[in-house]
């Protein structure tokens, strides 16, 4: 019993440490964003603000753009997501439960998608972007976050779909339901939460887009949040830490909401795709 009161106490203590490390960079961000401007030449930098500073949060909104920069973020990001979930459902479904000549061919075809590295891509995608004429628009990026999203995507979606009984599908279709019936009626239902893991993942690697957003991007009213916050600064040129912080804090904001409300259906998602498939 020693032995076992002993063990349990130190995992106790083993989770709290690793919750410490994950939340307090959470809370010193926090801080930081509400603090003024001379407090971080009077104090140290871990100190805690003397005042709540709203007004950051206000500057970072308004002259920093941060309403513009959110909301590009917002469309490019959401209008891919629609496209990601309708194409790896649909794929996933042709290469699990369909027979057809080549579906080994193209299930290898987009797994081999998550080993290209992104960067390797960079140059030719914006030299035939370029000569689209489709650089600095959202279109690039939206086109672009599609398709690199697509393989893992599938990926998941496969895992998920080889789990899931051909008796329901066989039955809805004794009772007369065709192909669109039985994705919309039977199959997209059953597989809810790999949907939702599909959205919550995709929707973290596209806000959280730096690398394509910067080199297709250079008009300052169509950069997403991540290349807005690099150009934060105000008339002077010096830096707004408060407001860069405030602006830091706002773009974090969406990703911790969304994960609070739907973690669990992400882990039963990814446990069912990974136990089972």
């Amino acid at each position: 019993m020693k032995k076992h009161s002993a063990k349990s106490v130190m995992i106790k203590v083993i989770i709290a440490i690793i919750l410490v490390i994950d939340v307090y960079p959470i809370f010193w961000l926090l801080c930081a964003s509400v603090k003024e401007n001379y407090e971080w030449t009077e104090f140290p930098a871990y100190a805690l603000p003397r005042n709540f500073h709203w007004q950051n949060y206000v500057e970072a909104w308004t002259r920093g753009h941060m309403a513009v920069f959110f909301k590009n973020s917002l469309i490019d990001t959401l209008v891919s997501l629609v496209f990601i979930v309708i194409f790896s459902v649909t794929v996933g479904f042709a290469v699990v439960k369909m027979e057809w000549k080549f579906k080994k061919a193209v299930g290898k075809y987009f797994q081999f998608g998550i080993m290209v590295p992104v960067a390797t891509s960079l140059m030719p995608l914006y030299q035939m972007y370029n000569r689209l004429h489709l650089t600095n628009t959202a279109f690039c990026l939206i086109i672009t976050y599609i398709a690199f999203g697509l393989s893992l995507s599938i990926f998941l979606v496969v895992g998920y779909l080889r789990s899931m009984p051909d008796d329901i599908m066989e039955a809805a279709v004794i009772d007369g339901c065709g192909i669109y019936q039985l994705m919309y009626h039977v199959v997209v239902p059953v597989m809810k939460n790999a949907i939702v893991t599909v959205l919550v993942l995709q929707f973290f690697f596209k806000w959280n887009d730096l690398l394509f957003s910067m080199t297709f991007i250079s008009n300052s009213s169509l950069k997403t949040v991540q290349t807005g916050l690099l150009y934060f600064s105000d008339e002077f040129g010096s830096k707004n830490w408060g407001g860069i912080f405030a602006s830091v804090s706002m773009s974090i904001l969406p990703m911790l909401v969304l994960y609070t409300f739907l973690n669990k259906a992400v882990i039963e998602g990814m446990t069912a795709g990974a136990v089972k498939g």
